[in-house]
């Protein structure tokens, strides 16, 4: 039985760091394990302008712990007016990516995409610069049943839109379907996918085992257990299609325990160890490196880390709560025990 295991300093593709006092509980988090991320631009407002963009990657430095090396890369909120030369300014200014969410979607998405036709100048203009489309793949209409949405969205918006820009890459984020990865196979070199590790350890028997269990919780929900099945399939496969994005998503405990609690796992505090759990589940810890740290830079045609982390094999308690601001912040897996612990 491997006892420890050595990794490039792995990213993170997809993460939630919110802003404000929050900032300095999450961002420390995420910069002990990762050595870049991408961050979301669901704020109140949005960020949907260059200057935005780098003035959230100015707080989000101001919040990393002294001695830590931690690169945020930014995102723009796409709505159905971002206008085509935002792109142009944000490509020039450092600004990554563009993040599409379906009006409605999930947290803070009142401000998107009502139609993804009125947003295709902007698009274009994407295409052309080489920026990648993040994508949360949902359906918002009511009459679709909630664990259907993201493979009715793939076939009624993230085809044609494969179609219509065939040079555009597109990233589906935090997939959670069988549907969604055999897309991603069979879509071309220019589209991807990202895999959070409570997608691929758990299924939606995890929201209701002994009770209704909020911090299980996320948009897109927990699936099928055949679903989780070729999502682990996907991740070790070794395809460079695929790639971490863990979409750690902070709520004070209050707000995830109410009684119309928010959608979103916290995992940045243990991310990589979770990774680990999920790989060796099925005798994949070998894929665990390339999935974690080269994949994602390769699509994004980045540079791969050079230093390193290592993960040894030792149980140990996750706390249950954490400090956050005024309240407090509960981890995925809070008071239990996990088999892996960053050194």
């Amino acid at each position: 039985m491997t006892a420890h295991i050595t990794l490039t300093r792995p990213d993170d593709w997809h993460v939630h760091l919110r802003d404000g006092e929050a900032l300095h509980t999450v961002v420390p988090h995420t910069s002990a394990q990762f050595a870049r991320a991408i961050v979301m631009p669901n704020l109140k407002p949005p960020v949907t302008t260059a200057a935005q963009a780098l003035a959230y990657k100015q707080r989000i430095l101001d919040a990393v712990p002294e001695g830590q090396q931690f690169e945020p890369l930014m995102t723009l909120y796409l709505t159905d007016q971002l206008p085509a030369d935002e792109i142009l300014r944000a490509h020039e200014a450092g600004v990554v990516a563009v993040k599409l969410y379906p009006a409605g979607a999930t947290t803070n998405s009142s401000a998107g995409v009502t139609d993804i036709r009125h947003t295709h100048a902007t698009l274009e203009a994407m295409q052309r610069v080489g920026m990648p489309l993040l994508v949360h793949g949902e359906v918002t209409d009511p009459e679709v049943d909630v664990f259907d949405r993201e493979a009715v969205f793939i076939e009624r918006h993230l085809m044609p839109l494969r179609r219509d820009f065939p040079e555009l890459k597109i990233v589906l984020e935090h997939i959670t379907t069988r549907e969604a990865a055999q897309f991603v196979v069979q879509a071309g070199k220019h589209t991807a996918a990202t895999l959070t590790a409570h997608h691929l350890l758990y299924n939606r028997n995890a929201l209701f085992m002994g009770g209704l269990r909020p911090h299980y919780y996320c948009l897109p929900v927990l699936k099928r257990e055949v679903h989780r099945q070729a999502l682990l399939q996907a991740a070790a496969s070794g395809s460079d299609r695929f790639f971490l994005g863990t979409d750690s998503a902070p709520h004070a405990a209050p707000l995830k325990e109410h009684a119309s609690g928010c959608a979103g796992c916290y995992t940045a505090l243990t991310a990589i160890e979770l990774y680990a759990e999920a790989f060796d589940s099925v005798g994949a810890l070998d894929k665990l490196e390339a999935f974690a740290s080269f994949h994602g830079p390769d699509f994004y045609g980045l540079p791969r880390n050079t230093t390193q982390i290592t993960l040894h094999r030792q149980s140990w308690t996750l706390p249950e709560q954490l400090p956050y601001g005024e309240t407090s912040l509960k981890p995925l897996r809070g008071g239990e025990s996990l088999a892996w612990r960053m050194a």
